[in-house]
């Protein structure tokens, strides 16, 4: 997985010239900078280090699929995916006292919002779900997620629980 990732960075680097706005390139920078930070939080680096690797994954997905799209379109996506992350972390924090089928049935709507919610429905699944699938992964979703629809779909579901 981490070499998959890797060549997904190394391409967003040297090939991809895409002109994103001051949010994207906000989010990003600072993600980069905790997930490198070698006296960082651990579980906060690897929240950080999906944030890094997800918004890379929809640039370039952006530049082959998606060319004539605006940066502003790439800027709500990623704030959008920032405060899924957000919320998501907030619930995990909130629900830290409560029983572990409860814990779990939060963690599944944000995964659930996140899978159902593809923007580029790409095929490579393998690359798309190596978070998703990753049982040791704190950030289970999929790296192909309209983020927009998949935080108006996990804040509905969280709704439904109050």
């Amino acid at each position: 997985m981490k070499k998959i990732l890797l060549s997904l960075l190394a391409l967003f680097i040297f090939n991809v010239n895409i002109n994103a706005q001051d949010v994207y390139n906000a989010i990003r920078s600072k993600a980069l900078l905790s997930a490198s930070d070698p006296s960082g939080n651990p579980m906060l680096k690897k929240f950080n280090q999906f944030k890094v690797d997800a918004l890379d994954y929809m640039a370039i997905k952006m530049k082959e699929q998606m060319p004539d799209s605006t940066a502003t379109f790439l800027d709500k996506q990623a704030f959008a995916m920032n405060n899924f992350i957000n919320l998501y972390m907030q619930n995990i924090v909130d629900t830290q006292n409560q029983p572990a089928n409860y814990q779990i049935y939060i963690i599944k709507i944000f995964m659930d919002a996140s899978y159902s919610n593809p923007l580029f429905n790409d095929p490579d699944k393998e690359l798309v779900l190596s978070y998703y699938s990753d049982g040791n992964s704190l950030t289970r979703f999929s790296l192909d997620t309209d983020w927009r629809r998949a935080i108006i779909a996990a804040s509905m579901q969280l709704k439904k629980l109050q």
